[in-house]
């Protein structure tokens, strides 16, 4: 790479991230308004300091918009699963269900809000765990901006090694690490260790949010047998090369376990904090009104059951998912090049959809059964299906502007060159010490692409050239650096637009934001000491 890595190229590269965390954090901005500020100074910053050409900006747009349409089309399937549930009103079957279930309300929140997240994250991914799991958790009265933030938190432990291990695939791929070698090996164990801590502190904040000290010491209890299973099952996995289930089958015996911890002693009576600051009770919905006759809490599952049946068959059972797969759809970039030279590849097939094995099928899929199956039963009233319909493209619409915006804004400083700088100048600088920053890398690059897959992919060999250069052990670093893409996908915008959509709070992101960054950066830079320790002072 040509491109000169100075203070001065270093601060235009970071420039855009700065104004638009500024923007939603202190001026509280939505997305909406945010992303194309943030797409304007990528722009200008790529043509008047990194040398893009048109040509290069038209490719890279092109890439974003297609990249965008992808996310977009989850976005709106799985607010057609929420307005289907919530047109047959299974949202209060759910709600009366679960606290008969659970009597303990820090048990709900953690069942609906963390595991069933984890669990959605082993087999789908892709933002789908947050989009499904903000109406739920509104559903038993958790306020909208938690219902938010606490689905996001849930899934970002799964982040590397769920969705059947894209991520962590990715960055073996990238880096050039082999499956049963020795590197292999110990970079996934790294990886375990690491986000199993990052697992335990999610578990703790959310505890935390619900009712501080108090549901911290209710709660621990249940969230160290639960932390277990999930952190510690994958840990066990992930160095024996089962890294395609090391999240997927912690996270549904962790569902069977919640059901058996509800049933101890301890949590077997009804608790709550009534005073938590999450909860709206007298919100929860349909609390005005009747649930529907006869519909039982299994049934008020039913579509997330099926979309639970679907994708595992699609994705798990091998025939199935090669002869689906078989399916793509896509479209070839020509190479494009900086005045730096700093080079994009041509690509033949670039992102391919492939429509039959997306998550958005599965949703889709799911949505149609479940309005068929709840209109069987006259759980549809008239006119349910038209307004299922209308509210799910009316919602999803907003959305569209600040997740284009924000994916264009990420090929940009990608294809310029910019996001390589801002990587660069860090180990530049800071040597050894650099690897502090490691962990902070990969969040970075989470948080700019939404993908904790792309992040690996964006600075994964990046990592492993900056530890060769320094002569430092690779393994933890690339540990690291996708434990640091599970955390930024807690904080990254397209993730959150997902559910702030779903949850009728759009342009409240910087409230989400706000809660989440603090937390966030202190485990990535606690993950970083511990890297320095290990590799940089021995």
């Amino acid at each position: 790479m040509n491109v000169p890595t100075n203070l001065f190229m270093w601060i235009m590269a970071c420039l855009p991230i700065i104004v638009l965390l500024l923007l939603m954090i202190k001026f509280q901005w939505g997305a909406t308004e945010a992303a194309p500020v943030g797409l304007a100074i990528t722009i200008i910053t790529g043509i008047v300091f990194y040398k893009a050409d048109i040509r290069l900006l038209a490719a890279e747009s092109a890439k974003g918009i297609w990249s965008a349409l992808i996310i977009l089309l989850i976005v709106w399937t799985a607010i057609l699963l929420y307005q289907v549930a919530d047109e047959a009103r299974a949202f209060l079957v759910i709600r009366n269900g679960m606290r008969k279930l659970l009597p303990n309300e820090l048990l709900m929140v953690l069942a609906l809000g963390w595991i069933l997240e984890s669990f959605l994250q082993g087999i789908t991914g892709f933002g789908v765990p947050v989009a499904v799991g903000a109406p739920l958790l509104m559903g038993i009265g958790v306020v909208p901006v938690f219902a938010v933030i606490i689905p996001l938190l849930g899934q970002a432990w799964g982040n590397t090694f769920g969705t059947l291990a894209a991520a962590w695939d990715a960055l073996a791929m990238s880096t050039g690490l082999v499956p049963g070698t020795p590197d292999y090996l110990a970079a996934a164990f790294w990886a375990g260790v690491f986000i199993w801590m990052w697992n335990v502190v999610i578990g703790l904040v959310i505890c935390w949010f619900y009712g501080k000290g108090k549901a911290v010491r209710k709660g621990l209890p249940a969230l160290l047998i639960l932390s277990l299973i999930q952190g510690g099952g994958e840990l066990l996995l992930t160095p024996g090369c089962n890294t395609t289930i090391a999240c997927f089958l912690p996270a549904c015996l962790s569902l069977v376990a919640l059901i058996l911890i509800g049933r101890m002693k301890m949590y077997r009576q009804e608790w709550s904090v009534e005073d938590s600051r999450i909860m709206d009770r007298g919100a929860a919905s349909g609390t005005s009104e009747e649930t529907p006759d006869g519909m039982t809490l299994v049934q008020a599952f039913v579509p997330y059951i099926l979309l639970t049946v679907v994708t595992m068959v699609v994705l798990v059972v091998p025939p199935v998912n090669r002869f689906l797969n078989q399916v793509s759809i896509g479209f070839s970039f020509p190479e494009t090049s900086t005045g730096y030279g700093f080079v994009n590849q041509a690509t033949e097939l670039f992102s391919p959809l492939r429509p039959f094995t997306h998550a958005s099928m599965f949703l889709f899929l799911s949505s149609i059964a479940g309005l068929v199956y709840f209109g069987r039963h006259g759980w549809i009233r008239p006119g349910g299906v038209k307004r299922v319909f209308v509210r799910s493209v009316t919602m999803s619409m907003p959305s569209g502007i600040a997740i284009i915006g924000l994916v264009i804004m990420s090929k940009i400083m990608g294809g310029t060159g910019q996001t390589s700088v801002l990587a660069d100048g860090i180990a530049r600088v800071l040597g050894k010490t650099y690897v502090i920053l490691a962990p902070l890398v990969g969040m970075v690059g989470s948080f700019m692409t939404g993908s904790n897959m792309s992040s690996n992919i964006l600075f994964g060999e990046f990592q492993v050239t900056t530890a060769n250069l320094l002569h430092l052990n690779q393994a933890p670093i690339l540990g690291a650096q996708t434990a640091g893409g599970s955390i930024g996908s807690a904080i990254s915008p397209s993730n959150i637009i997902l559910g702030t959509t779903t949850a009728g709070i759009l342009g409240s992101e910087g409230q989400v934001l706000k809660r989440i960054i603090p937390f966030t950066t202190i485990m990535t830079l606690a993950i970083g000491i511990i890297v320095f320790l290990s590799v940089a002072v021995s």
